[in-house]
């Protein structure tokens, strides 16, 4: 594995970067597909990204500096060597959707719905950016026998660990899918919202048990991404079963 992707000028060009540009270019770009199905236009999508962007990404150095301790001072600003983290750039990136909504009076979850396997698909081309970084990895493997990619990723220091980073880009890429053909199927707003929080959530619980403690942000002896993975889940597994409950009332209706 290569981090440095290229360098022009003296200046690096990392594979994360690249793969993560790459993956929001794609998921604006099945957002211009998938809006027309909850009454939003391309416009409506170019002109979220400006809003969702700048929140996402601040979300996901904050959180990586906060549960870090660090670095601070103008490290702080040096986003080019490392440090972010996905559940920041999430709760970041809600919150600019949710201004938007306020402002240009949209629906929420119908905004949300067009979102989320968006969001999925980024989730999964960034996670690719992971493992060209040798980061995000699971466990040390010790038995030869399970050694190899796709089950393990080889170190820079002789070492073989769970390759969690791919394991959880490969399931984002099937959530994708699966949310893509749903919002087509039906209407019911937030539906998708629900089941991505439901199905996220649980893949990164899952996860987040075999990840490297080296590789992973606490709170105290509490990993912070397992305990935002089971809240993510809990209320996304509330928000479904109110989508089902309130869609069975109108068809008694």
């Amino acid at each position: 594995m290569r981090g440095i992707a290229f360098s022009i000028f003296g200046f690096d060009v990392y594979w994360y970067g690249i793969l993560i540009a790459l993956g929001i270019a794609l998921a604006v770009v099945l957002a211009c597909f998938l809006c027309k199905h909850r009454n939003l236009s391309k416009d409506d999508i170019f002109e979220l990204l400006l809003w969702v962007l700048p929140p996402a990404i601040i979300g996901a150095r904050l959180y990586y500096l906060i549960f870090n301790n660090g670095p601070w001072g103008w490290e702080a600003f040096a986003i080019w060597n490392g440090g972010l983290a996905v559940y920041g750039s999430v709760i970041g990136g809600a919150i600019g959707v949710i201004i938007y909504c306020v402002v240009r009076k949209k629906n929420f979850l119908d905004v949300a719905d067009v979102v989320v396997p968006c969001l999925l698909l980024g989730q999964a081309v960034g996670r690719i950016g992971c493992f060209c970084s040798g980061c995000c990895y699971g466990f040390e493997i010790t038995d030869p026998a399970w050694q190899f990619f796709p089950v393990g990723i080889y170190l820079e220091d002789g070492s073989w660990h769970l390759a969690t980073m791919i394991y959880e880009s490969f399931f984002c890429f099937v959530f994708c899918a699966i949310l893509s053909v749903l919002i087509r199927k039906t209407q019911t707003k937030g539906l998708c919202f629900g089941l991505y929080m439901l199905l996220y959530g649980t893949l990164r619980a899952v996860l987040e048990n075999f990840r490297d403690a080296s590789e992973a942000l606490f709170i105290g002896p509490l990993k912070v991404s397992l305990l935002l993975s089971i809240m993510l889940a809990v209320a996304g597994l509330c928000l479904v079963l109110w989508q089902v409950v309130q869609t069975k009332r109108k068809r008694r209706v």
